[in-house]
């Protein structure tokens, strides 16, 4: 597993890639990039990492495990998730995130986060928050009140596009965007077989990973995208997506309801 994910890590770095993204609930995401980061000698300066924090992963690698990560957001589980992940990716650190931040949650009237929160940063760390569900937009206005963030991570999509508005607002007022699960956990692929996005695709010589990215990359309120590739195969498609001009006017109809979007992507199986 290790030497696999090295070489997408390597994939990546050879292809232009300049942010890579952990959490604690990722298996052993965080080891695996502290030990490539190491093999390669790179360190800040030569890449940023972002981790996060508020999930802990309880699967023991079992697709049909009947709980798959386990959910905290208090001050607690922000100390020591942060000593873990400190251990390993030490001074490369540059961003720590909430972990899927929802206002329901209450973590962004929680003070005592807050305050651990605002001391990490004192310390030379960029704090972020990620955001889910059908009230993205929501939670991301209430982050921007609360203050005290640099970056937000959001789903956006052609599919999901409900927090278009607020990432804007957000990028606005200076905080980095990153965005993830621009391929809609793999219903943008070829494999998710959305007939007008591989008929567009087909038209524009490419395929339907690289142009829903390439429609991602073309927000400008998108400062990173996230690939999610999982093999070096899907990342050198997903590498593509650099060099094609996507037709928006014509991507605009896979658009989905919110809370439809939200029901499907609660039903796929876990991967």
């Amino acid at each position: 597993m290790e030497l696999a994910a090295h070489a997408v890590l390597d994939a990546a770095y050879a292809g232009g890639v300049r942010y890579f993204d952990a959490a604690r609930s990722y298996g052993k995401a965080e080891a695996f990039l502290a030990t490539w980061l190491a093999r390669r000698g790179l360190g800040r300066g030569d890449v940023t990492v972002g981790s996060k924090w508020g999930y802990t992963y309880t699967a023991d690698w079992r697709v049909d495990a009947p709980v798959h990560e386990v959910k905290d957001l208090s001050v607690g589980t922000l100390r020591w998730q942060f000593a873990e992940t400190h251990d390993l990716l030490d001074s490369n650190l540059c961003l720590y995130q909430i972990h899927s931040a929802t206002l329901d949650s209450g973590v962004l009237d929680d003070l005592a986060v807050l305050e651990e929160l605002a001391r990490l940063r004192a310390s030379g760390l960029s704090i972020g928050l990620t955001v889910t569900g059908p009230g993205q937009a929501e939670t991301i206005e209430r982050a921007l009140e609360v203050g005290g963030f640099d970056a937000v991570q959001a789903t956006w999509n052609l599919l999901a596009r409900a927090a278009e508005s607020a990432l804007a607002a957000a990028h606005e007022a200076g905080l980095g965007v990153i965005v993830k699960e621009a391929l809609a956990n793999g219903r943008l692929t070829a494999r998710g077989a959305v007939r007008q996005l591989t008929e567009a695709a087909a038209d524009a010589g490419t395929t339907p990973d690289a142009l829903a990215l390439a429609a991602v990359l073309a927000q400008p309120w998108a400062d990173v995208v996230l690939s999610g590739a999982g093999t070096v195969e899907q990342l050198e498609s997903n590498l593509t997506a650099a060099a094609v001009e996507p037709d928006m006017e014509r991507l605009d109809a896979i658009r989905e309801d919110p809370a439809a979007y939200w029901a499907t992507r609660a039903a796929l199986p876990w991967n």
